[in-house]
C-alpha cells in the first residue's frame, strides 16, 4: 500500500484554515481517499492539555511556548499522523510545524533554524508534503476572529510580522509551500485549494 499524503493549511489568525481544511477533506473524500483531519495545538489527549496551556493560559517565555508547541506536535505525529499515513490515508492539518517556524521562529524572534531543529528532533520525517498558506490582511484576519486566544490577542503588528515570515518561508521552499489569497469568498478559496492539491497528485 502506498503511503498517504500530509497537507497542512497555514496562515495568520482568521485566515480560514479550519474552514478550508474541512472543505478540502470533503473534496478528497469525494475522490475516494480516506482523510484524517487534525489541528494544532491538540489532536491527542496530551496535545489538548497543552493546547489549553498555550491558548488559554498565562503569558510564558518564548522558548517555553516553542517547546510546548513542539511537544504536542511530536505526540500528534506519533499517535495520529504517522499511523494514518502508513495505512495510505491523507492527513489534512489545521496548522503544522510551519506555524512554529513563522510564529515562534519569526514572530517571537527565536530564529527559524533554531525552532526547526527543536521540532526536527520530535518529528523525524513527519513533515507536510504540501503546505498551503492562506494569505489575508492581518487587520481583516483579526476582525474575523470569534474571541482572541492568548496568541491571537498579540495584536496586528505581531500578525504582520508572522505574515512576513510566512512569505519568506514560501520563497525559500517553493516546492513545498504554496500561497493562496484567502480574502475571497470561501467557496472560491476552497475550489482553488482543491485544484492545487489535485494538480499536485
Amino acid at each position: 500500500m502506498s503511503r498517504g499524503r500530509y497537507i497542512a493549511l497555514e496562515g495568520i489568525e482568521g485566515a480560514g484554515k479550519s474552514t478550508i481544511r474541512d472543505h478540502l477533506a470533503g473534496a478528497l473524500r469525494g475522490d475516494g481517499h480516506e482523510v484524517v483531519t487534525v489541528r494544532e495545538p491538540g489532536g491527542t489527549s496530551t496535545g489538548e492539555g497543552i493546547r489549553r496551556l498555550l491558548l488559554d493560559g498565562d503569558d510564558m517565555a518564548p522558548w517555553t511556548e516553542a517547546l510546548l508547541f513542539a511537544a504536542q506536535r511530536s505526540q500528534l505525529a506519533e499517535e495520529v499522523i504517522e499511523p494514518a499515513l502508513g495505512r495510505g490515508a491523507w492527513v489534512i492539518g489545521d496548522r503544522s510545524v510551519y506555524s512554529s517556524l513563522a510564529y515562534q521562529g519569526g514572530g517571537r524572534e527565536l530564529g527559524i533554524e533554531a525552532v526547526r531543529q527543536v521540532n526536527q528532533a520530535g518529528l523525524g520525517d513527519t513533515w507536510p508534503d504540501l503546505v498551503i498558506v492562506l494569505a489575508v490582511d492581518p487587520e481583516a484576519g483579526l476582525a474575523r476572529q470569534h474571541g482572541a486566544d492568548r496568541i491571537g490577542g498579540q495584536g496586528v503588528e505581531f500578525q504582520r510580522r508572522v505574515a512576513r515570515f510566512y512569505e519568506e518561508l514560501a520563497a525559500a521552499e517553493p516546492d513545498r509551500i504554496a500561497v493562496v489569497g484567502a480574502a475571497r469568498p470561501v467557496g472560491d478559496v476552497a475550489e482553488q485549494v482543491a485544484k492545487l492539491v489535485r494538480d499536485r497528485w
